[in-house]
């Protein structure tokens, strides 16, 4: 019936799109900083002023949702929390005018297979962050450890990221004076190997690896550990096939 619109259209509502609500852009902002400053258990990023002004610029043609995964992606990557407008723009992508949309049939799969990436990021993330940790844990407290000045740099510098805004704060002993034997060089061959090692990981194994967990923990069942990763189960089934996992 050509009269059932407007019985049902009681009250219209119209919602602009992101571009045209101005200082609200600001707010969702400062608001999925926050969500994901929680999800992730780490403080939660702000802009400086020229970042404010570039972000109520922007036409975001994707609207909230592009805005709530940009939010999400500088979260996970950046280690500053205070992000301006040069690491902004990083984020941004061009715009490109009032060119016609191009349609892409993998376009859903090409945002669960992002925020993925995003997990996985600061999964390993996390994990150096408690690799770094244990060392120092390791590390007699009295300066009785024998390093040369190399190793006494990487140790300091292991203190600095321990301590930056971006790591729970927690006691730790002090850092390392420059005061030890730089005498005994034999073991700079040894941290170069060991270097070498860390610089094999990939983040395909560490994909591979949470896929194959996710099948394990919930017994091959793709649509719960779909689920659990956070993508589809389209983008799952092909990763598996990708991998040639085995459920």
């Amino acid at each position: 019936r050509e009269d059932l619109f407007y019985r049902l259209s009681t009250v219209p509502i119209s919602l602009p799109p992101l571009r045209k609500r101005g200082n609200d852009i600001h707010l969702l902002f400062r608001k999925f900083a926050s969500d994901f400053g929680d999800k992730y258990r780490m403080p939660a990023i702000k802009l400086s002023d020229d970042a404010v002004q570039m972000l109520v610029n922007y036409s975001w043609p994707g609207n909230i949702r592009q805005l709530k995964n940009l939010v999400e992606q500088i979260s996970v990557i950046e280690t500053a929390r205070e992000i301006d407008s040069i690491i902004l723009s990083n984020y941004l992508p061009v715009e490109r005018g009032n060119s016609p949309a191009v349609i892409n049939k993998e376009s859903n799969d090409s945002i669960n297979e992002r925020e993925l990436m995003y997990k996985f990021l600061f999964d390993m993330k996390k994990d150096l962050t408690e690799l770094k940790k244990l060392v120092l844990d390791v590390l007699p407290k009295d300066g009785s450890v024998d390093l040369n000045k190399d190793q006494v740099n990487i140790v300091n510098r292991l203190y600095q990221d321990l301590e930056s805004p971006s790591v729970t704060p927690r006691v730790l002993p002090s850092p390392i004076q420059e005061s030890y034997d730089y005498s005994h060089d034999s073991h700079e061959d040894s941290y170069e190997a060991h270097e070498e090692v860390e610089e094999s990981l990939s983040l395909e194994d560490r994909e591979k690896e949470l896929i194959q967990k996710a099948l394990q923990k919930h017994k091959g069942k793709r649509k719960y550990a779909a689920s659990e990763l956070g993508i589809s189960e389209r983008t799952l089934y092909r990763k598996i096939k990708e991998y040639n996992l085995n459920e």
